[in-house]
């Protein structure tokens, strides 16, 4: 489970987390496509329900990614028993943390929307979508812990299977509740949650399957203790608890951000939900990249090979800036086009243009920056990602609340808080990696 850090074997363990990542993208822009076909209206009220949970989904990435850290560490160390004990631990962690979210954001929801939109009919649309698509958080933790399990341990092509079945289960549902067919109940907005719901469970159930059917226990002994370790929770806890605040702030921000849009009206909440899509495009080979990164940081410092950090980051960028720029070409030769996909109204496309050039051309930035944060995450000094993301998402927030909040400038300047956000990420995190102070960390 040794590591190397050339192309050829970041791109191995890439390339499965990528097309792992393409099958929900096309499950999510099929579920804005149909949503987009239903209104206006309830395109930008999922992308609003959609934000906040996001936000949830995000403490689930932020816990995984800290246990991701601890397993890739025992995996460059060699060590099985250790990494299966805190892969069945974090399996304990993640269920409580996920029904206990569930409880908490269903309390919350509606209490943030009604305060914060000033559309209503918006807010209830939010609101019905929620209370539904909430029960999925447990199932999307354990399914995110069995995924950092795979790509922990230099196997991420397991991650394609299930992503294929759950994504397929996805769209078949999304047509069938949201319009009423195959003899499904239309339910709109509250059918597409369901079928998230639906399709989360069925992806658990495949990943965990996967770990039996290829008899992975006979290595990795999870079933030797069946006793949740409070210490080795703690110790996970620990380095899960910056990612958790961090993502928290990031996500965040972006609520804010699509907060204030809604307060711009009903056409620039429409077109911010089709522009976040492209941030999920451009995610599919850049969260890739910087999962591989992370995986590989931790894995040689694992084998005692700290002068190799820098390398792999960089090797990684590369390859995220060759991804972004490919990326933007395309969408700035063709944008009317790709746009059109989600709403056949030319007034739309048009208005949203501008807006698109802008989050093309920032995804380059936000390449190197999404590859450079997880080198510093897979150094395993976790409080320095989160005090970075505070530094960045404070600006953010700082630049939305005057451009857009304040002077009420056009949509495409509020976009341009991208290069704010990205901009800072890059900056802050080359000055840590270059510093040296990351060596030596123990986790």
């Amino acid at each position: 489970m040794q590591l190397s850090i050339s192309n050829k074997d970041i791109l191995k363990l890439t390339a499965p987390i990528a097309v792992a990542m393409v099958i929900p993208q096309i499950s999510f822009l099929t579920d804005t496509v149909f949503l987009g076909r239903l209104g206006e209206r309830e395109l930008g009220a999922n992308g609003m329900a959609g934000i906040f949970y996001l936000i949830l989904a995000m403490v689930g990435v932020g816990l995984t990614n800290g246990l991701q850290v601890q397993m890739s560490r025992r995996a460059g160390e060699n060590n099985y028993t250790d990494l299966a004990k805190t892969f069945t631990n974090g399996m304990m962690l993640c269920l409580m943390f996920g029904i206990g979210l569930m409880l908490v954001a269903m309390f919350l929801a509606p209490l943030i929307f009604n305060a914060t939109l000033h559309d209503k009919v918006n807010a209830e649309l939010s609101i019905a979508f929620l209370k539904m698509r909430m029960w999925g958080l447990p199932f999307l933790m354990l399914t995110q812990l069995a995924n950092a399990f795979y790509i922990a341990t230099g196997q991420s092509r397991y991650l394609i299977h299930g992503s294929i079945i759950a994504n397929a289960v996805n769209i078949v549902l999304d047509y069938g509740l949201i319009f009423g067919k195959f003899n499904l109940p239309e339910m709109g907005m509250v059918g597409a949650a369901l079928a998230s719901v639906i399709s989360e469970a069925v992806f658990m159930v495949v990943m965990y399957s996967i770990f039996y059917i290829k008899k992975m226990q006979r290595k990795f002994p999870v079933l030797s203790t069946g006793k949740f370790d409070v210490s080795l929770a703690k110790s996970s806890f620990i380095i899960a608890f910056p990612l958790i605040v961090q993502f928290l702030f990031s996500i965040g921000g972006w609520q804010i951000f699509f907060i204030y849009v809604e307060h711009l009206g009903t056409r620039e909440l429409a077109v911010s939900q089709i522009l976040r899509s492209v941030f999920g495009v451009a995610g599919i080979g850049l969260w890739s990249l910087g999962s591989s990164c992370n995986t590989m940081v931790s894995n040689v410092i694992g084998q005692g090979k700290q002068r190799l950090v820098i390398p792999v980051v960089l090797r990684t960028i590369k390859l995220a800036v060759i991804y972004a720029v490919g990326l933007g070409i395309i969408l700035v030769s063709f944008p009317g086009e790709f746009l059109s996909l989600y709403r056949d109204d030319p007034d739309l496309v048009q208005f949203a243009i501008p807006s698109l050039r802008i989050v093309a051309t920032s995804s380059v930035i936000m390449g190197i920056a999404t590859v450079m944060f997880n080198g510093v995450m897979g150094t395993g000094n976790t409080k320095v990602n989160l005090f970075i993301e505070m530094a960045c998402v404070l600006s953010y927030i700082l630049y939305c609340s005057i451009v857009i909040e304040h002077l009420r400038l056009s949509i495409e300047w509020a976009w341009a808080s991208e290069f704010v956000y990205w901009g800072t990420l890059v900056t802050t995190c080359w000055w840590y990696l270059k510093s040296g102070r990351w060596k030596g960390k123990a986790i």
